[in-house]
């Protein structure tokens, strides 16, 4: 039976636009009427909570408020679909030849899940990308209150797919201590590189192109599972 694979989203499917995301939270700055370098780092500072605890109007109205705004309930629904907008703009990005590797695994017969530290509007435009349909189970952050490195995250996603985590194989760029998190559940571990070297003191296999990873775990199907460290696959 081929391995499930479980990957992360942000530089690992699709690029994490971070640039963007700034400029984005400085536009909905303006509309709340605060300093936008002053909301830009407020987003920065409470990404943990934006991550398991509010959604995109709770964040604007909380960050603004903080800041000494006073928006109206308008404002925030202004503000908020911008944040909406760039989310669905970003999961559109995803190019044909990563679509095609998704595509290429799950004709190898491999059930495919999700694990991203996500915001909220990430989670609500998810269903429309064009990522959603490739996948068996999709585990957001915002959805289960918890993020990577968290061990119950792997696990849930895990669980979903109906198999053990030591059956699993990750793959994504690092981000988060992500690749920790999942070998200490007994995953087995692989890091990319495509979209950003975000981990490059990680100890176990990298790639550097999405393209090359059906054959690379087609050639190591016969291995047996990873050690936490060696980033065998099978």
């Amino acid at each position: 039976m081929s391995r499930p694979v479980i990957f992360d989203l942000f530089h690992t499917l699709v690029h994490g636009a971070d640039d963007e995301r700034d400029r984005v939270v400085g536009e909905m700055a303006l509309v709340v009427g605060v300093a936008p370098a002053a909301l830009v780092a407020a987003y920065h500072a409470t990404w943990r909570d934006r991550l398991v605890r509010w959604d995109v109007e709770e964040t604007v109205r909380i960050l603004a408020g903080r800041l000494g705004g006073t928006p109206t309930d308008e404002q925030v629904t202004r503000a908020g679909g911008h944040r909406r907008a760039l989310a669905r703009r970003v999961l559109g990005t995803v190019s044909t030849a990563t679509l095609d590797v998704l595509d290429a695994l799950r004709d190898d017969g491999r059930s495919l899940a999700l694990i991203s530290n996500a915001t909220s509007e990430t989670a609500e435009a998810w269903p429309q990308s064009p990522l959603a349909r490739r996948f068996d189970v999709a585990v957001f952050s915002c959805e289960v209150g918890l993020a990577k490195p968290h061990p119950a995250i792997y696990r849930i996603a895990a669980e979903r797919l109906g198999v053990a985590p030591a059956e699993c194989v990750f793959v994504g760029d690092g981000a988060d201590g992500e690749l920790a998190g999942a070998a200490a559940v007994g995953m087995n571990v692989l890091r990319t590189t495509e979209h950003n070297d975000t981990d490059p003191s990680w100890g176990g296999r990298a790639f550097a192109t999405l393209g090359d990873l059906p054959a690379l775990l087609r050639e190591s199907a016969g291995l047996s599972s990873a050690s936490t460290s060696d980033g065998r696959v099978g």
